[in-house]
């Protein structure tokens, strides 16, 4: 889905988040998800490019009795895209999905196998206005779409008990706007938020799912590995 060009100025970009933002979907993940793509963009040296991974694993059959049991070895990797775009969108807070995004799709539209779930390094809703990357990108894709960010952007939160599984709602301006999960003992927590056609519980069960062994899903996690080494060749 094309909705937009990229084009365009700050104030623009501003408006356009603004508009976008109505039309991210909370519905429920129906069907239980059997491709799991991560996705993540790292920067040139220079600055001036960046690269973009798409990595695609299937995993078993996601029962009420395995959500918390599966293992790195339960994940079979079925294929990885990458991108490379010059970069065209200043540095601007709050606006780094214009810098991030256009590689991030164009790096989903080399796979040859369609996704059911969308896992994004970034926010989704979890922003000033309510649209980060990852909700940015769920609207591209029209796909159940997951923020999961190392850090926080915006909101105040309750630190979560150390033990897996754990979470504190993350707030702002009075509404919910993603949970703060533990996904490995004593470790500290990912920022989880709704991209796109998902629910919070959806997100946080499937991001605990595919966190095996790690902090971070093991989609974002492979992703991230993966740009982190081709950064250094481009």
């Amino acid at each position: 889905m094309v909705l937009h060009n990229w084009n365009i100025s700050y104030k623009q970009a501003i408006d356009l988040q603004k508009h976008l933002a109505c039309k991210v979907q909370f519905t429920p993940v129906k069907k239980l998800p059997r491709l799991i793509a991560g996705l993540d963009c790292a920067f040139s040296k220079d600055g001036r490019r960046i690269v973009a991974a798409a990595v695609v694993l299937q995993i078993p059959t996601i029962t009420k009795g395995n959500w918390g049991t599966l293992e790195p070895s339960n994940f079979e990797l079925i294929e990885t895209a990458t991108a490379v775009r010059e970069i065209t969108f200043p540095y601007i807070p709050g606006l780094l999905s214009f810098r991030e995004a256009p590689a991030c799709i164009a790096a989903v539209r080399k796979l040859k196998n369609e996704p059911d779930v969308f896992i994004v390094d970034g926010q989704g809703i979890a922003h000033p206005r309510r649209l980060g990357l990852a909700a940015h990108l769920g609207l591209f894709f029209d796909k159940p779409t997951i923020g999961c960010a190392k850090s926080r952007l915006i909101g105040t939160f309750k630190e979560p008990q150390i033990e897996r599984g754990e979470y504190g709602l993350l707030k702002d301006k009075g509404q919910t706007i993603g949970a703060v999960v533990r996904t490995r003992n004593n470790v500290k927590p990912v920022f989880i938020s709704v991209g796109n056609k998902c629910l919070l519980k959806d997100a946080i069960k499937i991001t605990l799912a595919c966190s095996a062994k790690y902090r971070l899903p093991e989609p974002t996690r492979l992703a991230h590995q993966l740009v982190s080494k081709l950064k250094l060749k481009i």
